[in-house]
């Protein structure tokens, strides 16, 4: 059968594109900026930061009742702090979310049970984080090492051991060495101060190659109230809240009922909509503390202006963060949105957005930056959500590909696959057969995120 101009065209098309990318593959492998490491020797050599990065680490509010300290105690890095510690004014309101891994850590199951304890009237709390070991998947000895280190940080800064929190990012499985972190919480304690939120941030950090951190503020009724937080993140990346470790602080007064209450309802549109890996850790946890040191008025309706205000800031506070987790996704160079919308119910909305965003299809066509929406619809497909393929349509930016059950008539492989040359992408999938939505966030899977796995205990 003869080729109609059309079918030369787009096969012309394709073989522009396909000559684009191997001559800037080329230009890259004769020129490396930052060629990625490669076995044992080059494991502990610095990452190189993201190329979806931000230029700086933001300039974060003090947040008056919460002060911070940073420490190198050796837990597993040479040279770099690794143990931070937040005191927390008395009268601190607490709320959090954590992994529901079945193999949770000992830290996470102690959290837990903390939050559900009766607060003793007028206590003060702490909040003590290590990396480099994740105290996961250690028997009776990573309760031991969690008693140990809150103990010790409970003595120091006179505050009840049940209201002293902890967390441990690493590496599963190896006991954590807590007599080296036990050892250093009075020199931690010695150097709290209002201004080392940015060292905290550092501390945390494991696989990540920037710090990170978010803030928010508004005016309400008598004063000011201000939001900042620092999380962690890069790898093991997936939604089942918490994910990856994350604290926010806030000056707002509020009880502990509705701070959970706000919580748990900005869950869904931050941590719990990102995704690295697909693999949920072991340690993942959240922790938002609200001092109560605010000149404004307490927020007692969560429905009143100020409820309204502080939940919209404390949700883009949330979506921040989690967004920045992305950036800094192991090996990633592309941040992607995956927006699904026509679904017929939310939970389909929600299979459909993390079957796109998880595939290793999708996301390696991605990092090769080949406009291959075949595979959108594959993963579609794959999802366990109603789906029709006559009613759906694929767009990549504001470019329709596919719908009606084909290849739109004036695809262009050329212009498609220069929109995947951009740094941040969207793809939309619209299903056709409801008014459900959901977005996610996601990122590229490149070889630099199996070098830094496969080296990940070396």
């Amino acid at each position: 059968m003869a080729k109609t101009d059309r079918d030369w065209k787009s096969r012309a098309d394709k073989l522009k594109a396909r000559l684009k990318k191997l001559e800037k593959r080329l230009a890259t492998a004769l020129n490396p900026a930052s060629p990625a490491p490669s076995g044992k020797k080059a494991a502990n050599k610095p990452a190189a930061i993201s190329p979806l990065a931000p230029a700086a680490f933001p300039a974060l509010p003090v947040i008056a009742g919460a002060e911070f300290a940073a420490i190198a105690a050796g837990v597993r890095y040479a040279g770099r702090s690794d143990v931070m510690l937040v005191r927390l004014a008395p009268g601190t309101a607490l709320a959090g979310a954590f992994t529901r891994s079945s193999t949770r850590a000992a830290c996470i199951l102690d959290c837990q049970a903390k939050l559900r304890a009766k607060v003793p009237a007028g206590a003060g709390a702490a909040i003590v984080v290590n990396s480099g070991n994740a105290n996961a998947f250690t028997g009776a000895a990573g309760q031991e090492a969690v008693d140990a280190v809150t103990g010790a940080v409970a003595t120091a800064l006179g505050v009840p051991a049940s209201r002293v929190f902890s967390s441990s990012t690493g590496v599963i499985g190896e006991p954590l060495p807590f007599e080296r972190i036990t050892a250093k919480v009075p020199e931690l304690a010695a150097t709290l101060a209002e201004g080392g939120i940015e060292l905290a941030a550092r501390a945390i950090m494991t696989t990540d190659t920037f710090p990170k951190g978010a803030s928010a503020e508004f005016e309400a009724e008598g004063g000011l109230i201000r939001i900042a937080g620092i999380a962690k993140g890069s790898g093991m990346i997936a939604p089942d809240m918490g994910t990856m470790l994350v604290y926010i602080f806030t000056d707002a007064k509020i009880a502990p009922a509705k701070l959970q209450k706000l919580v748990s309802r900005q869950l869904d549109a931050s941590f719990n909509a990102i995704t690295v890996d697909s693999d949920t850790s072991t340690s993942d946890a959240l922790i938002v503390a609200a001092t109560g040191q605010s000149a404004a008025a307490e927020i007692t309706s969560l429905g009143s202006r100020a409820g309204r205000a502080f939940d919209a800031a404390l949700g883009a506070v949330m979506l921040d963060l989690a967004r920045q987790v992305v950036r800094d996704g192991e090996g990633a160079s592309k941040f992607v949105e995956v927006r699904v919308t026509g679904a017929e119910t939310a939970a389909d909305a929600h299979r459909v957005a993390m079957a796109v965003a998880n595939s290793p299809l999708v996301k390696t066509a991605i990092a090769g930056e080949d406009a291959n929406w075949g595979r959108v619809v594959m993963a579609v497909g794959k999802s366990g959500a109603k789906a029709d393929r006559d009613r759906l349509r694929i767009s990549f930016g504001d470019m329709v590909l596919a719908e009606n059950g084909w290849r739109v008539p004036d695809f262009d492989e050329e212009k498609a696959s220069a929109y995947m040359e951009a740094q941040e992408l969207v793809i939309g999938v619209d299903l056709g057969l409801g008014t459900a939505a959901k977005t996610v966030y996601t990122c590229d899977l490149t070889h630099r995120y199996i070098d830094i796995n496969a080296d990940y205990r070396s």
